[in-house]
């Protein structure tokens, strides 16, 4: 697919979440290493925080929940806040027309907080009903998840950062 075709592509609807421990902490996931993964060229160095597809017709925090469990198992959360601003980014080149079947351009993302309210015992990253997303969790400074997401998304959540650092939580 050249770069033309790529652009004409849309924005896969995406919803992403913040979970916040009662220190204000991030949860964030290691991501699982796909064998054909060529950004993984240092293994177990990306983590990020659980994101998803929206279905056809389902509601931001839904579809946020529903992620949240899917991906952590976690069901003790609280709704702090909605971002209010669409947050977007481009698949890196050698993704084009791989990623999602070739179907997107990149990811629209949603961005919801949430207080989770349990204790770190329910957090379960096996996949609860589906393919396991990360093979390690923990918690961190905003700052830190930062650092440590893969380079194309990093911008996405640089703007997080500094959305989340003016909410008062």
């Amino acid at each position: 697919m050249n770069k033309t075709d790529f652009a004409k592509l849309p924005y896969r609807p995406c919803v992403g979440i913040v979970l916040v421990n009662a220190a204000n902490l991030v949860w964030i996931g290691r991501r699982i290493v796909q064998p054909d993964d060529e950004e993984a060229k240092g293994v177990g160095m990306w983590w990020q925080m659980p994101q998803g597809g929206i279905d056809e017709g389902e509601n931001i925090q839904a579809a946020a929940l529903r992620e949240l469990t899917e991906e952590t198992g976690v069901t003790s959360a609280e709704l702090i806040d909605e971002i209010p601003a669409w947050h977007f980014y481009d698949l890196p080149d050698h993704l084009i027309g791989v990623s999602w079947k070739g179907r997107y351009r990149g990811q629209k993302q949603k961005w919801v907080v949430f207080r989770f309210t349990g204790e770190d015992a329910e957090i379960d990253i096996s996949g609860v009903g589906h393919k396991p997303e990360f093979d390690d969790w923990r918690w961190a400074s905003m700052n830190e998840v930062v650092e440590l997401i893969v380079p194309f998304k990093r911008p996405v959540y640089e703007r997080l950062a500094k959305e989340f650092a003016a909410l008062s939580i």
